[in-house]
């Protein structure tokens, strides 16, 4: 992608997230209108960025950071036009959504096949240093290992490849390993593809210029203009708010707060696609929380801090964690269902996916214990409100039948 055709960000937006907070008093559509254009500008920004180092192999990890802000850039723009979607037109909001998940999550799928697929063979390298018999055998040599598509980087040997202790990889480790990468890099070449075909089509254009006009201008509905941020964007903020702790009630915390969770480790493939799925969507509605917030700070003039609450940024890695952990696991139990597979490569998929199974278990559990601590902080600091407004209101009523 030429970097003529990215549109220029609004020079007056500053990055995203250093943006000066409104002023107290300020109005909702201000507030809202604002947070809007600095994450419009820093989104051009990366796509700029990314079309001027994407191909180029000394530049990978500029356009894989360039990917990553873009991605921040368009999650907190969709965030904040899902929570806030009332105060702008509700079509152009629901379409812009749209186009900005299509674009962040197709530019972002070859990156992510290529950290999943180091996740499992960093898996397999530290499961045969641990002396799991992952395989059995001795390993020799079985192909050479190829790469993560193109412009990408190297994955790690697997073929006869020395594990953490020196030794070679068992041999059904070995050939799980080559399978996992031969699968993974295809996954992500063809990504590759896509993404460099969706770069050059109309409808990507069409969200740039649709970006370049968000990032001075913000279509904020009439009947927003000149009302206070302070009354209109917290009953919505609460409302994303109160969405997330719904989703949460539905999860199995009690059970998920077990160090060992053996019950979740014995369901069956499908069983697990469903279980993941109620913790995906509590990941969505956390960030969509942490998004509205904010909004919120900015809108009151405090920094714009994801992590105001200090429980939200643990708790949503842990959630990331959770996601890397399940998809990895997905990914492993595919690979082993691969006709004429050699036995030992199949339980080396089985120990692999038996692996991050565990790692999602431990993601479920420190966000259990984080969440858990925060709502009963929450919940005490309410219960303290409470009583110091009764206490006071008590005092007065006193005080004015003293009188």
């Amino acid at each position: 992608m030429p970097p003529a055709s990215v549109p220029a960000a609004a020079p007056a937006a500053g990055p995203a997230g250093s943006a000066a907070s409104a002023a107290p008093g300020a109005g909702a559509g201000d507030v809202l209108g604002a947070y809007l254009h600095t994450e419009a500008a820093e989104f051009l920004r990366s796509l700029r960025v990314h079309g001027e180092s994407a191909g180029s192999p000394e530049a990978v990890a500029d356009a894989a950071a360039a990917v990553r802000q873009l991605r921040r850039s368009a999650r907190r723009m969709s965030g904040a036009l899902h929570t806030y979607r009332t105060l702008v037109d509700t079509g152009w909001a629901d379409q812009l959504r749209t186009e900005l998940g299509w674009l962040s999550g197709t530019l972002a799928r070859e990156y992510a096949y290529a950290a999943r697929l180091d996740r499992l063979l960093s898996a397999l390298h530290r499961l045969a240093s641990d002396g799991s018999a992952i395989g059995g055998g001795a390993g020799g040599a079985v192909g050479g290992s190829t790469g993560i598509g193109s412009g990408g980087t190297g994955g790690a040997a697997v073929s006869g490849a020395p594990s953490a202790k020196g030794g070679a990889l068992p041999v059904g480790a070995a050939r799980a390993g080559a399978l996992l990468e031969r699968q993974l890099t295809l996954a992500r070449t063809r990504a590759h593809s896509a993404a460099l075909q969706a770069l050059g089509s109309s409808r990507f254009h069409a969200v740039a210029d649709a970006v370049a006009v968000l990032a001075s201008e913000a279509p904020i509905t009439p009947d927003t203009d000149g009302r206070p941020a302070e009354e209109v964007l917290p009953p919505l903020a609460e409302a994303a708010h109160r969405r997330l702790n719904e989703a949460v009630d539905i999860l199995p915390l009690a059970r998920a707060e077990h160090p060992y969770n053996a019950e979740a480790l014995s369901r069956s493939l499908a069983a697990e696609v469903q279980g993941d799925a109620a913790w995906h969507q509590v990941r969505l509605l956390l960030r969509l929380h942490r998004y509205a917030q904010e909004v919120l700070l900015r809108g009151t003039g405090a920094a714009a801090d994801p992590d105001a609450d200090q429980r939200l940024g643990p708790a949503s890695r842990a959630l990331d964690r959770h996601r890397d952990a399940a998809e990895a696991a997905a990914a492993a139990a595919s690979a082993a269902r691969t006709p004429r597979i050699a036995p030992a490569t199949a339980y080396a998929l089985g120990v692999l996916h038996a692996d991050q199974r565990h790692e999602v278990e431990a993601a479920r559990f420190a966000f259990g214990r984080l969440w858990t601590a925060r709502t009963t902080e929450t919940r005490t600091t309410e219960t303290r409100t409470a009583e110091t407004r009764t206490a006071e209101t008590t005092r007065r009523a006193e005080r004015g039948g003293t009188r």
